[in-house]
């Protein structure tokens, strides 16, 4: 994804959230409920489940396209600051990356990358201020930091013989990312999110001269998920 992509998701992103926080802004007038939380008794703490998956791309190699589909599953807790703001934190394994089985040509004339992946599988902590409108669905912003668990890179091209040592190129251990999310209350307990995810620092200071597009490579990706809070 080029700078121009890159800006106008975030210009996008920023859109839908303010949207959000206008509209939930304009609900909450009309709100005489003690509490912003889709809950039978007001409590600080809350606490539940969440599972879904990531559809991602890494910006910087040769391919484009959210093709990479991994798991994020997890645990999710909230405190109350106000009557509509809470603080979430996640505990998650997520898997991240990319995928391309769609021809493309390297830096080299005569050799075609045929295949490509990247496998890279996160232990993750992210952290994100959330504002809550009168129905219980809530938007929210924040950063997270994740922890390498484990990373794999596939490269198939035309010439099978061609040596690329992708040992040579590591994933960096530490990232931190910016998040931006909805969260859609569907019934009581339940909620459906849809998350936007960036990388904050690359994820690889060094990637194959020949076979990238950039020597530092950032994750991109969309999450989908279900949360269920216990009430």
């Amino acid at each position: 994804m080029n700078k121009s992509r890159k800006f106008a998701a975030l210009i996008t992103i920023t859109f839908i959230l303010l949207t959000f926080c206008s509209v939930a802004r304009a609900q909450n007038e009309e709100d005489d409920e003690p509490h912003g939380l889709y809950i039978e008794h007001a409590r600080l703490f809350y606490a539940g489940l969440i599972g879904g998956a990531n559809f991602a791309q890494v910006d910087g190699d040769n391919f484009a396209g959210y093709h990479k589909v991994g798991l994020n599953v997890g645990g999710i807790g909230y405190v109350k600051l106000q009557k509509h703001v809470a603080v979430s934190w996640e505990i998650l394994y997520s898997q991240k990356g990319a995928k391309s089985d769609f021809p493309r040509q390297s830096g080299i004339d005569t050799i075609w990358i045929l295949k490509y992946g990247i496998n890279a599988n996160y232990a993750e902590i992210p952290l994100m201020f959330n504002y809550f409108d009168k129905r219980k669905s809530h938007v929210g912003i924040g950063v997270s930091f994740s922890r390498l668990v484990s990373s794999s890179e596939t490269l198939t091209t035309s010439h099978p013989g061609y040596p690329v040592d992708l040992n040579k190129y590591p994933f960096v251990k530490s990232n931190y990312d910016f998040l931006a999310g909805a969260q859609l209350h569907l019934v009581k307990g339940l909620f459906l999110n849809i998350r936007f995810q960036y990388s904050i620092i690359p994820i690889r200071n060094d990637s194959p001269p020949n076979f990238s597009r950039a020597p530092q490579q950032y994750s991109n990706l969309w999450t989908v998920r279900l949360m269920y809070l216990f009430m």
